[in-house]
């Protein structure tokens, strides 16, 4: 069994692996990294064996997503540890150490993740992740250093480990107990709010996530689907709202979701009216149909996780849409 195994999903990323790929090869020692393909069609493999033929591969038959794509790959890797990377990461020297000698030392946490800086930018910190994620009462993701587009530069204002809610899935470092003790990645999600929700339902069972500064990184961001895709959007909302019925708790269900109910379609009319983008419009009213759709698949799962759940103090209790478009808190120190 390897100690650390970087698995990094692939699917038609050639360009990515060229560019991002050597930093990893570099910068990793003791790993064992692993490529699992969701099916190219490019020539993104026949480029890695010509390029590094020392890193692994795992070919899935079709393309699953980020969600069901890793945990099929995972249950083909043997390790203590694994990190899922995306592949448009660059890392940097001894990037892995802080986080595997946290890990080592804490048995409480079940995963950590970096400090996510901005590929294009590198004095600021990037969207998916920054340091470290939180949801607020009505499901909203944010970052410290990063709220709905406003993202901070790094001045070492987040320098310190802190627990967190989620990881990012761009990089983050999990036992792999912990993954499969609560089945993994939600496959039916495909993409988006996919690691939220596993880290959410290892919070609800007591295990820690956290966020470690002295590993860094830098993400380019939106290599797969560009932020303005409509396809991106319906994921987003209709996976976050499957995440709130698995894992909010039962005396704020209703309550949660009949606000959501509002939100959402004022989002939609605001994206409409503003931004002039009906295929946004589009998709959140599809999104919301589909999650009133499939509601019903999850009420196993919702049952099972409100099971044993403990406190859960990153998820915040205030609206994040109250405090940056109402009271205009735009920075992550000026929150509730």
């Amino acid at each position: 069994m390897d100690k650390v195994a970087i698995v990094i999903l692939n699917w038609n990323g050639r360009k990515m692996m060229e560019q991002y790929l050597p930093s990893v090869i570099a910068h990793s020692q003791g790993a064992t990294i692993y490529v699992a393909d969701n099916a190219s069609t490019d020539d993104s493999l026949e480029w890695l064996h010509i390029y590094n033929n020392k890193v692994k591969t795992i070919l899935l038959d079709q393309n699953y997503g980020f969600a069901d794509g890793y945990n099929r790959a995972l249950k083909q890797v043997e390790a203590e540890y694994y990190v899922l990377l995306n592949s448009d990461v660059e890392v940097t020297p001894h990037w892995l150490e802080p986080l595997i000698d946290y890990m080592d030392t804490h048995s409480d946490v079940a995963a950590c993740q970096p400090k996510l800086l901005s590929f294009v930018d590198k004095t600021k910190f990037e969207y998916a992740g920054a340091a470290g994620g939180f949801i607020d009462r009505f499901g909203y993701p944010f970052c410290r250093g990063r709220l709905f587009d406003t993202i901070e530069a790094d001045n070492g204002q987040y320098d310190q480990v802190t627990p967190v809610l989620w990881a990012t899935g761009a990089c983050f470092l999990i036992r792999s107990k912990d993954f499969w003790d609560v089945r993994g990645l939600d496959s039916r999600f495909f993409a988006h709010n996919e690691e939220i929700d596993l880290c959410w339902r290892l919070r609800i069972l007591g295990r820690k996530i956290v966020y470690i500064p002295d590993s860094q990184v830098f993400h380019l961001g939106g290599g797969t689907l560009p932020k303005g895709n409509s396809r991106k959007t319906f994921l987003n909302f209709r996976n976050n709202l499957t995440m709130l019925f698995k894992c909010l708790p039962d005396e704020e269900l209703h309550y949660v979701m009949r606000w959501r109910w509002f939100l959402d379609y004022l989002a939609a009319w605001q994206t409409l009216i503003l931004n002039r983008n009906l295929g946004d419009f589009k998709a959140i009213y599809q999104a919301r149909r589909a999650y009133k759709k499939w509601k019903k698949d999850f009420q196993a799962d919702r049952e099972r996780i409100q099971q044993h759940r403990v406190a859960v103090p990153e998820r915040k209790h205030f609206s994040l849409v109250w405090q940056y478009y109402v009271r205009g808190k735009h920075k992550f120190s000026e929150l509730p």
